[in-house]
C-alpha cells in the first residue's frame, strides 16, 4: 500500500469532481478500478503466448561435447542445455508449464545428489551398460529408449560407470513450480548418496524393450498408429508413447494442453500451427497450448509426449480450443 494511503479520507472521495480525481485517489490507496482496466484480466479464448519450436539432437550433442571440455561436475551441478521457447522475455520455459533440456555425463563421472520440489523425467538417448541414475539410494539402469522418473523431493544423482559418455533429455515441471512458488532445493549432505542395489524393476523406470512390447500388443488407435500411457503419472506430468508406421499421420486438435514431444526414433515431419518441422531421433518439439498439430512419419517412429494433462484435469481446465482463422 502506498505510504500516503492513510492520508486519504472518505471526504476526499466525496469531494472528487470527476473520474480523473477519483482515479488519482484510487492510486493513493493502492487499488485499481475494475471497470476500465488497462489490461484485460478475462478473455474469451486462451492467449497464445508460447510458440512452436524445434531443437535438434545432433546440434545439442555436439554442443554438450564441446561443453564437456570446459564444464566439469565441480563447476556445474548438471551439464545441460536448456531448450527455451523463443518468445520475448523468456530464457527458460520450453512451454508454459514445462521445461526440457539435454544433459550429458561423461564416462567415469558422477553428477552429485540433490533433490527439489520439481518433478523430473528423463528419456535416455545414448548410453552404454553401467550408466545409472541413483534415485533414493537405488541404482537404476539408463539404457537408450528408457524413460525414468524422479518424483519431487526424491534424492537423485547420475553415475556413469561405463566406457562412453551418456546423453539424455530431461523434462521438468519447474515453470509450474515457479508460478505457484513452492520451490525447494537441497544438496545431499554426503555429496553423492550411497547406493549399491541395482533396481532393474522399479516404477521409476520404463524400459524401452517393455515399452515396445506393450505397443506391439496394443490395439490400433487409428490406421498406422498405436499409443500407450506410461503410468503411474507424476502429479503434474503425463507421459504417452505414440508409434506411427511409415506414412501414417496423427492430427491433434487445439486444447488447453501444453506438451513437449521427444523423438525416440525414426524421422518425419510435424506441422504445428501451420509451421513445418522435419524431425529425427533425439529431437524435441514444443507444442504450446491452443495449437493444432499434425505428425507424419517417413519411417516407423516413436514419439514420447510429456504434457501437463494431470494438472489440468485436476483443476477441470483441460478443454478443447476452437481452431482460429
Amino acid at each position: 500500500m502506498p505510504d500516503d494511503a492513510s492520508k486519504v479520507t472518505p471526504e476526499d472521495f466525496n469531494r472528487a469532481a470527476n473520474m480523473d480525481e477519483l482515479f488519482g485517489l484510487l492510486d493513493k490507496i493502492g487499488v485499481n478500478n475494475g471497470w476500465a482496466k488497462k489490461t484485460p484480466s478475462l478473455w474469451p479464448l486462451p492467449n497464445k503466448d508460447f510458440v512452436p519450436a524445434h531443437w535438434r539432437y545432433t546440434q545439442a550433442k555436439a554442443a554438450l561435447d564441446a561443453a564437456g571440455r570446459f564444464v566439469n561436475t565441480e563447476l556445474a551441478e548438471r551439464r545441460n542445455l536448456i531448450m527455451y521457447n523463443p518468445i520475448e522475455g523468456n530464457d527458460y520455459a520450453t512451454v508454459k508449464t514445462l521445461i526440457s533440456a539435454y544433459q550429458m555425463v561423461k564416462a567415469g563421472e558422477t553428477a552429485k545428489s540433490h533433490r527439489h520440489s520439481a518433478n523430473a523425467l528423463r528419456l535416455v538417448l545414448d548410453s552404454k551398460p553401467d550408466m545409472f541414475t541413483i534415485v533414493d539410494g537405488k541404482k537404476i539402469p539408463m539404457e537408450p529408449g528408457d524413460v525414468l522418473l524422479t518424483p519431487n523431493w526424491s534424492w537423485h544423482a547420475h553415475a556413469n560407470e561405463s566406457i562412453a559418455d551418456a546423453y539424455w533429455m530431461d523434462v521438468l515441471d519447474v515453470p509450474t513450480v515457479h508460478l505457484l512458488g513452492p520451490m525447494f532445493f537441497e544438496h545431499h549432505p554426503d555429496g553423492i548418496e550411497k547406493a549399491e542395489e541395482i533396481a532393474d524393476d522399479t516404477p521409476m523406470r520404463f524400459p524401452w524393450k517393455v515399452t515396445q512390447a506393450r505397443l506391439d500388443a496394443a490395439p490400433d488407435a487409428a490406421p498406422g498408429r498405436r499409443e500407450i500411457s506410461l503410468e503411474p503419472f507424476m502429479d503434474t506430468t503425463a507421459l504417452e508413447v505414440i508409434r506411427l508406421e511409415a506414412g501414417a499421420s496423427m492430427q491433434v486438435e487445439p486444447s488447453t494442453l501444453s506438451a513437449i514431444y521427444a523423438i525416440m526414433d525414426g524421422t518425419g515431419t510435424a506441422v504445428i500451427d501451420g509451421k513445418s518441422f522435419d524431425w529425427a531421433r533425439g529431437d524435441a518439439l514444443a507444442v504450446p497450448a491452443s495449437t493444432q498439430h499434425v505428425w507424419t512419419a517417413k519411417e516407423r517412429c516413436h514419439l514420447l509426449r510429456a504434457s501437463d494433462r494431470p494438472l489440468l484435469q485436476k483443476l477441470n481446465w483441460l478443454k478443447p480450443v476452437p481452431v482460429r482463422a
